[in-house]
């Protein structure tokens, strides 16, 4: 930075941006992928990587992706929920990197959750 003005129009720009973030939440659909030590050392890893590589080629700038810690079902790890507003949330589980297209392009961009890969298929 080089001057006091400079910074003053980066937080203004910073403000613009979160109230943008949160005039759109309403209309946000979140992507949440379980992190703890047994997601991890399931592969959650790379399926977060893979939403995130997935979600920007496709410029889907209403979708976010976050982490979480344990959900308390290490055996279908690595879990996924798809949080849809105005919609039940769907876990997918034991999901790997090459899931992930087929659930953004079906699920996040069509509507259609991939029932084959969420929790009620792996009981």
């Amino acid at each position: 930075m080089k001057s006091l003005a400079e910074l003053e129009a980066i937080r203004k720009a910073t403000i613009s941006k979160i109230n943008v973030r949160k005039e759109n939440e309403a209309e946000t659909v979140r992507v949440v992928v379980g992190m703890a030590t047994c997601g991890i050392a399931a592969g959650a890893r790379p399926v977060m990587l893979s939403f995130m590589d997935e979600i920007s080629k496709r410029q889907l700038n209403h979708v976010t992706v976050s982490q979480t810690g344990c959900i308390g079902m290490c055996r279908l790890e690595p879990m996924v929920d798809v949080i849809v507003p105005g919609h039940e949330k769907v876990t997918y589980v034991h999901v790997k990197p090459e899931m992930v297209p087929r659930i953004v392009a079906e699920h996040i961009v069509n509507g259609r959750p991939v029932d084959e890969y969420t929790i009620g298929a792996a009981e």
